[in-house]
């Protein structure tokens, strides 16, 4: 199709860096490739964060891994910016000057 997009993601790893680094590597791709993606770009971001988190978790028992990571993505599709997270990572949209709430971040004391 026509629809222009943008993707943009920033990962904090924890306990190490390869969570944040296989995140940053395949998370895009899973979005991209989600068969979701032009009719609901919103349901392709939740579902690629699934999938993205099971392939690590493969990866990670497999090489015996110990690290996670949070992270954050923004996907824009034409006007329409949707967001992911997980984790307490957090975005920020400030409009003419002001910052405008878009999440509530994942944090261990909130229900």
């Amino acid at each position: 199709d026509d629809t222009d997009r943008a993707y943009f993601a920033v990962f904090d790893g924890h306990g190490g860096v390869d969570a944040a680094n296989y995140s940053a590597t395949h998370l895009h791709v899973n979005v991209g490739l989600h068969e979701e993606i032009v009719k609901d770009p919103a349901k392709a971001l939740k579902c690629s964060f699934q999938k993205t988190d099971e392939m690590f978790l493969f990866k990670a028992k497999r090489e015996k891994l110990r690290s996670g990571t949070t992270g954050v993505s923004a996907l824009i599709v034409g006007n329409n910016l949707h967001i992911a997270w997980l984790g307490d990572s957090q975005v920020m949209l400030v409009q003419q000057g002001k910052a405008v709430t878009l999440m509530e971040p994942h944090k261990p004391e909130r229900e």
